[in-house]
C-alpha cells in the first residue's frame, strides 16, 4: 500500500518537473522572442533617426554646394580696348587667370558677342546698322570664397590699371542680395539642424534606455550572484554598439534610395553631386551611430546597476 502511494508520488513529482520544464522553456522562448522584438525596433528606430539626420546633413552640403555654384558663375565684364590686338587680349587673358581669385576666364570677340546678343535679341541688330557697335572682353569667373563686393571692388581696381582695359562691368546689387540671402538661408538651416540633433539624440536615447529597461531583472539578477559592473555591462554596450551600427547602415540605404530618386526627379543637381562629402556624410552617421547607442547604453545599464531590488517592479 505505502509502495504503491510512494509510486503514485513519485509520479505526480515527475510530472510536476517536466511540465516546469516545458512551461520554462516556453516562456523563455517568450522572452527570446520579445528579446529579439524590442530589439529589432530599437535598431529600425535608430535607423529612422539617423536617415532624418543624414538626410539634414545631405541638405546642409547641397545648400553650400548651390551656394558655391551661384557665387562662381557670377560674371565680371572686362571690356578692352578696341585698339588692342587679339593676340594682346589673349595674352592678358592668361594673365587674369594666374590670379589666385579667379577661377577662369573666357576670351569673347566682338562676332562672337553679336552673336549671343542676336540669339538673346531674336533678330540680326548688325545687318541693322552695318556695323558691330560690340567691344570684345574677357568674361571673369571668380572662386566662391571671393565673390563678394569687397574683393571684386579690389580685383576690379587692380584690373584697371591695366591701360588695355577700360571698363569692368558686373551687377554689384546681385551680389549684395545674393550673399544676404545665402547667409540667412544657411543661418536656418543651421538652428534647425541643431535643433534637430540634440531631439535625436534624446528619442535613440529613450529608445535604448526602453530596451534596456526590459532586461532589468538580468541584470540585477547576474549583479546578486557576484558578476562585476564590467562583466554586466560588457555585452550590453558590444550589443548597443553593433545596433548603431546596424540602423547606421540602414540609414545609409534609405539616404542612397533618396538621393537616387532626387537625381531622377531633377537631373540638374547632378552638377552639384559631390562623393567625398556623400562618404563623409555618411562616416559620420556611422560615427553617431556608434557613438549615441553605445552612450545610451552604458548610461541605461548604469541606472540598473545603481538601481535597488523593490524599485525594479516600478
Amino acid at each position: 500500500m505505502v509502495s504503491s502511494e510512494l509510486k503514485a508520488l513519485v509520479t505526480h513529482h515527475s510530472l510536476l518537473t517536466i511540465h516546469s520544464k516545458q512551461h520554462g522553456r516556453v516562456r523563455r522562448k517568450r522572452i527570446g522572442k520579445k528579446t529579439k522584438t524590442i530589439y529589432i525596433s530599437t535598431v529600425f528606430g535608430i535607423a529612422m533617426v539617423l536617415s532624418m539626420v543624414g538626410l539634414l546633413g545631405l541638405i546642409l552640403v547641397e545648400a553650400n554646394n548651390l551656394s558655391n555654384y551661384v557665387k562662381e558663375n557670377i560674371v565680371l565684364n572686362v571690356y578692352v580696348d578696341d585698339a588692342a590686338h587679339e593676340s594682346d587680349v589673349m595674352q592678358l587673358q592668361k594673365q587674369i587667370e594666374t590670379n589666385p581669385m579667379v577661377k577662369q576666364a573666357q576670351y569673347v570677340s566682338k562676332e562672337l558677342a553679336a552673336r549671343n546678343l542676336q540669339k538673346d535679341l531674336g533678330e540680326d541688330f548688325v545687318k541693322f546698322l552695318g556695323y558691330n557697335p560690340l567691344s570684345q572682353s574677357i568674361d571673369v569667373y571668380l572662386k566662391a570664397e571671393y565673390a563678394n563686393n569687397t574683393d571684386i571692388g579690389k580685383f576690379k581696381t587692380e584690373l584697371l590699371k591695366n591701360p588695355v582695359i577700360k571698363e569692368v562691368k558686373y551687377q554689384k546689387s546681385l551680389v549684395d542680395q545674393m550673399n544676404e540671402n545665402i547667409t540667412t538661408i544657411s543661418l536656418v538651416i543651421l538652428v534647425f539642424a541643431g535643433i534637430f540633433v540634440v531631439l535625436s539624440v534624446a528619442l535613440i536615447n529613450n529608445t535604448i534606455r526602453l530596451a534596456i529597461y526590459s532586461q532589468r531583472f538580468l541584470i540585477k539578477s547576474m549583479q546578486l550572484v557576484g558578476a562585476t559592473k564590467g562583466f554586466i555591462r560588457k555585452p550590453f554596450l558590444l550589443y548597443g554598439i553593433w545596433h548603431g551600427i546596424l540602423g547606421a547602415l540602414i540609414a545609409i540605404l534609405i539616404l542612397v534610395g533618396t538621393l537616387s530618386l532626387a537625381y531622377k526627379e531633377i537631373p540638374d543637381l547632378v552638377i552639384l553631386r559631390n562623393y567625398t562629402e556623400f562618404g563623409l556624410i555618411f562616416f559620420v552617421i556611422i560615427g553617431l551611430g556608434i557613438f549615441i547607442s553605445g552612450f545610451s547604453t552604458f548610461l541605461a545599464v548604469n541606472k540598473f546597476l545603481r538601481l535597488k531590488i523593490y524599485n525594479l517592479y516600478r
